[in-house]
């Protein structure tokens, strides 16, 4: 990944509110930047931040774009064969994403805090960032 690609340009996606933080999507021209702040005081001011790349965006939202009750284990399983979804924190963030760009939805917490999201049908081609 080219760290200069991802800093130029970076335009705000949305704000999602989870069950335990907040995350912000931006926008670069081939990834998404999640960044997320810590709630505890104690840890006040730090966070983190996942950068996920926009054709792995893209192939979530093309094989599962009109299912409702998708967790981020689904994902996992779904993209077993190929490189655009290595573990559950990325599809996890993939979902984020999606539901930041208001393609897809939180429809609820389940048991251990498990989120299902309905993913949309995804318009015939994206027109920002690529």
């Amino acid at each position: 990944m080219n760290i200069r690609m991802l800093q130029r340009g970076l335009k705000y996606c949305g704000r999602v509110k989870a069950v335990r933080q907040t995350y912000h999507v931006f926008e670069a021209q081939r990834h998404f930047f999640v960044l997320s702040f810590a709630l505890s005081k104690a840890r006040r001011g730090s966070g983190y931040f996942n950068v996920i790349a926009t054709d792995a965006v893209d192939y979530v939202q093309r094989r599962v774009g009109g299912t409702r009750g998708v967790t981020a284990k689904d994902l996992v399983a779904m993209a077993r064969r190929t490189r655009h979804i290595p573990t559950t924190l990325a599809a996890l963030n993939i979902l984020y994403i999606l539901v930041a760009v208001r393609a897809a939805s939180i429809v609820r917490a389940g048991k251990n805090r498990q989120l299902f999201f309905s993913v949309r049908k995804s318009p015939a081609v994206r027109t920002s960032g690529t």
